[in-house]
């Protein structure tokens, strides 16, 4: 797979360094996670991938039926996809760490691309996940560091769905870590801060 099978933005870090992989959410584009990935892990390549699907004109990685309803089908597709052009990138970079940030609709094909390759991310932050199917994880997750954020009223991503996402991937050996807040859908400082201790920790030493 190619390096541009997506249309994205790279910003350089340390040659050799971490490589930083940021999804965005629906109706973002590669510009939504920059600052942020940039924020998380300073010395990072990062690199943002536009998602290839319209919905209504919203950029999504995949296609839904409905809210919370997935087109399988097309979920398959783009993880084969991503996960193709996440290993042209890492393969080219030949980094010291690949990290992943997703958010929303990028932290759900982010979450499909650890089940389908498990060990092509050290570190992986899920913010606001919805995964409202088993996955089905291709190997074992262990030594692999995930970290989910939640809203304890989040309309979009039920509380109950991130526990059994949480339960999953422990099932599979990922060492997780969930962190939550009182709020819905949006991003707050703890998360942020959670991400930044999960980067800090997985380039220690590289």
């Amino acid at each position: 797979m190619s390096k541009d099978a997506y249309i994205h933005k790279q910003l350089p870090g340390s040659p050799g360094g971490p490589l930083l992989f940021v999804f965005h959410g629906t109706g973002a584009d590669e510009n939504q996670l920059l600052s942020l990935g940039r924020d998380l892990a300073p010395q990072a390549t990062i690199i943002s991938p536009r998602g290839d699907v319209s919905e209504q004109g919203a950029a999504r990685f995949f296609r839904r039926t409905g809210e919370g309803v997935y087109d399988m089908d097309d979920l398959a597709r783009a993880t084969d996809k991503m996960v193709g052009f996440v290993k042209a990138h890492v393969e080219a970079a030949k980094p010291s760490a690949v990290l992943g940030l997703g958010y929303s609709n990028g932290a759900n094909v982010l979450a499909s691309v650890v089940f389908a390759a498990p060990l092509l991310f050290d570190a992986t932050a899920l913010m606001h996940p919805l995964i409202p199917f088993e996955p089905q994880v291709e190997g074992s997750l262990a030594g692999r560091h995930i970290l989910v954020t939640a809203g304890k009223r989040d309309p979009i991503c039920p509380p109950n769905l991130t526990t059994r996402l949480e339960a999953y991937l422990r099932a599979d050996g990922a060492d997780v870590t969930v962190e939550w807040h009182e709020g819905g859908h949006e991003v707050r400082p703890n998360e942020i801060e959670a991400a930044r201790r999960l980067f800090a920790g997985a380039t220690q030493g590289v």
